[in-house]
C-alpha cells in the first residue's frame, strides 16, 4: 500500500522540545512493519488552530487529492490525530478526501476501527483535539494579556533593548544598541538631519544597526522614531499599558521628533538663514518663510550680500500679496515684540518681583489654613460619631434616628477626607521658578542679541506658539505667561506716572 507521511510541530512545540525527526522515525517504522511504500513525506512547522493559514497542510491536501489515483495512494500516515488536525474543519476535509479518493488516515498511536463506531471515535478525538487547541489559545492569550498589564512586551525587544532570562526584568537595555538609540533621537530632535544625513552621521560615529546590516536605513530609522515603546507605551487590544522597563528617551524628545516627522518642524540645515524652515510663516497662506541670499556686484569690484525672507508658496492665489522682508527688518520686529514684556522701569520690575513673592506666601498660608480647618472638622465628625454610637448603645437614641444620623456623618466625613487628600501644600520651588521665568522675560532682548542662530530659534519657540508675517507686520501668539506679561493688564498709569 502506498502512503504519504505527514509530520508537524507548531512553533510553540518546537520551543518545548518536540521533534519532527521523532515523528518521522516512528511513522517510517510503522510503514516498514506493515510493508507500506512511502510515496512522499511532508514535514512542516505551523499551527493547526482555526483561522491559521495552514499553508503546508493545504499543499499536502491538494497534492494528495491530485495524485491519489495516479500514484495509488491509500493512506496519510501520521504519528497521532492531532498532528494532522486540531479542528473539525480539517477533520471534515480529510473525511471527504477518503470518500472521494479512497485515501484513509493511519496513525502510529491512534487506531480507529471500521464502521460507525470507528467514525464516532474519530470525530470524538477530533473534537477533543479542537478543544485542546482552543483552550491552549485562550490560555496563551490570557498569559500575553497579563504580561502586558504587568508592563512587559510580548514580542521580541526592539532595537536598543534585549530579551533576557530574568523573571523580574525580562527586557533590559542593550549595552551597545541603547547608546545608538539615544544618539538617533538626540540627532534627529535637533531638526538638522534628514534620514540620509542621520544615517551618515551614525555611521561616522561608529554606530551599526545589526551585524548583517550595519548601516541604518530609512525604514529602520522611521520605525525607531515612531515606536512608542521607547516612551514606555505598550499597546494591546486597543489599550495602552505603561511599561516597567528602563527608559532612555524622554517624552519631550520623542514629541519633538514626531513634530519633525509630521512636517511641523523648523528644520533647516543652512544656518545662514536662521529664521527659515517654518519658524516664521506667511499670514496669508501659512507657508513657511524661506531665506534667499541676493548678491550684488559693486562698481569697485566687491560684492554686497542682502538676506531676505519670502513666502515659500511658489503657486500663490491671485489675491496673495508679495510677502518679502529684509533680514534686518524682521530681526527688528522680533526685538520690538520681545521688548514688550520688559517692565517700563527697574522700580516696577522690583515691585512685580515683591508682589510675586507675597502672592506665593499668601497662597501657602491660605492652603495651610484650609488644611488645618479640614483636619479640625474631621476630628469633630469622628467625635460626633463616637457620641452618636454611645447614645445608641445606652438606649437614648432609637435605631432609625441612629441609622439616619450615622449615614449623614459618614457622608460628610468622606467629603472632608477627600478634600484633605486633594488639598496640597504650595510647592516651595514654584516661587523660584516663577521668579526665574520673570527675570528671563526681562532679559529677552539682551539674550536675543547675544545668541547664535539655534539659540534664537529656541527663544522664539520658548516664548511663542506661532509667528506669522504679512507684507507689513509681524504677529506673535505667545505662550503663557508671556502673553500676560506682554499685555500688562495689571499696570495703569496714575498721577505723576506712578503705578
Amino acid at each position: 500500500m502506498n502512503v504519504v507521511i505527514w509530520a508537524r510541530v507548531s512553533s510553540r512545540e518546537q520551543k518545548e522540545g518536540y521533534s519532527i525527526d521523532a515523528q518521522l522515525r516512528a511513522t517510517r517504522e510503522k510503514a516498514a512493519n506493515n510493508d507500506w511504500t512511502i510515496v512522499r513525506e511532508f514535514e512542516v512547522a505551523e499551527s493547526a488552530k482555526r483561522g491559521a493559514e495552514r499553508i503546508g497542510f493545504n499543499q499536502m491536501f491538494k497534492w494528495v487529492k491530485s495524485n491519489a489515483r495516479k500514484l495509488k495512494i491509500r493512506a496519510i500516515l501520521s504519528h497521532k490525530l492531532d498532528r494532522v488536525c486540531r479542528n473539525m474543519r480539517d477533520a471534515v476535509r480529510l473525511q471527504e478526501l477518503e470518500d472521494s479518493c479512497g485515501v484513509q488516515l493511519a496513525f502510529v498511536d491512534n487506531q480507529f476501527g471500521p464502521g460507525a463506531a470507528g467514525a464516532l471515535s474519530f470525530n470524538v478525538m477530533a473534537a477533543v483535539a479542537q478543544y485542546y487547541s482552543d483552550n491552549l489559545r485562550t490560555e496563551v492569550l490570557k498569559g500575553m494579556d497579563e504580561k502586558v498589564r504587568q508592563g512587559w512586551p510580548i514580542t521580541l525587544a526592539p532595537f536598543g533593548y534585549i530579551n533576557v532570562k530574568d523573571r523580574d526584568e525580562p527586557v533590559q537595555l542593550h549595552p551597545v544598541e541603547s547608546q545608538a538609540l539615544m544618539r538617533v533621537f538626540e540627532l534627529y530632535s535637533s531638526g538638522q538631519y534628514t534620514f540620509k544625513k542621520l544615517a551618515d552621521q551614525l555611521a561616522a560615529e561608529g554606530f551599526i544597526y545589526s551585524p548583517s546590516e550595519p548601516r541604518f536605513r530609512r525604514s529602520s530609522l522611521s520605525h525607531i522614531l515612531n515606536n512608542r515603546f521607547y516612551i514606555g507605551e505598550l499597546k494591546r487590544n486597543g489599550k495602552i499599558h505603561q511599561g516597567k522597563y528602563k527608559l532612555v528617551i524622554s517624552r519631550q524628545m520623542f514629541a519633538t521628533c514626531q513634530e519633525i516627522l509630521k512636517g511641523k518642524n523648523r528644520r533647516t540645515t543652512e544656518n545662514k538663514f536662521p529664521l527659515s524652515g517654518g519658524i516664521i510663516r506667511c499670514a496669508y497662506c501659512g507657508s513657511a518663510m524661506t531665506g534667499e541670499l541676493i548678491r550684488r556686484k559693486l562698481r569697485g569690484g566687491g560684492v554686497r550680500e542682502h538676506l531676505y525672507y519670502r513666502c515659500a508658496n511658489n503657486q500663490p492665489a491671485a489675491d496673495h500679496p508679495v510677502v518679502r522682508w529684509r533680514s534686518e527688518d524682521i530681526e527688528e520686529a522680533i526685538v520690538k515684540d520681545l521688548s514688550r514684556m520688559k517692565m517700563p522701569s527697574e522700580e516696577i520690575a522690583e515691585w512685580f518681583r515683591a508682589t510675586l513673592q507675597k502672592a506665593f506666601a499668601d497662597v501657602d498660608r491660605l492652603q495651610r489654613q484650609k488644611k488645618q480647618a479640614l483636619a479640625r472638622r474631621q476630628t469633630d465628625l469622628k467625635n460626633m460619631q463616637d457620641r452618636l454610637l454611645t447614645g445608641f448603645l445606652s438606649g437614648a437614641i432609637e435605631e432609625p434616628t441612629f441609622q439616619a444620623k450615622s449615614a449623614s456623618l459618614k457622608g460628610e466625613l468622606a467629603e472632608v477626607e477627600e478634600a484633605i487628600g486633594q488639598a496640597s501644600s504650595c510647592d516651595p520651588e514654584a516661587q523660584v521658578h516663577a521668579l526665574t521665568l520673570f527675570d528671563f522675560s526681562q532679559n529677552l532682548v539682551d539674550l536675543w542679541n547675544g545668541s547664535n542662530s539655534d539659540e534664537k530659534r529656541d527663544i522664539l519657540d520658548c516664548v511663542s506658539l506661532n509667528r506669522t508675517v504679512d507684507s507689513l507686520s509681524l504677529y506673535v501668539v505667545k505662550r503663557k505667561p508671556f502673553d500676560f506679561l506682554a499685555e500688562r493688564p495689571f499696570l495703569d498709569n496714575g498721577r505723576g506716572g506712578k503705578i
